[in-house]
């Protein structure tokens, strides 16, 4: 990687190249690589919906909580 604004697919193996507080990480299996880019996908297919309801504080929180329940559910497989 040559520039700080390249980006790395997160199903790559190559995933800890841009990545500063954790420098170690396990070879996923295909099966959990596929896990990790649907709940992904299907985290921002809801994401989306939700932007096209409008705007509104608690739009902004369902948001957020939909970015937070990806990140654990992210976690738990590669974790």
């Amino acid at each position: 990687m040559s520039e700080a604004n390249d980006s790395v697919d997160s199903t790559s193996d190559e995933r800890t190249v841009n990545n500063v507080m954790r420098h170690q990480y396990r070879v996923l299996t295909d099966e959990e690589k596929a896990a990790m880019q649907k709940l992904k996908d299907d985290g921002l297919e809801f994401w989306d919906y939700i932007d096209s309801l409008g705007a509104s504080r608690e739009l902004s929180l369902a948001k957020t909580k939909i970015e937070e329940a990806v990140m654990w559910a992210v976690k738990h497989v590669t974790g």
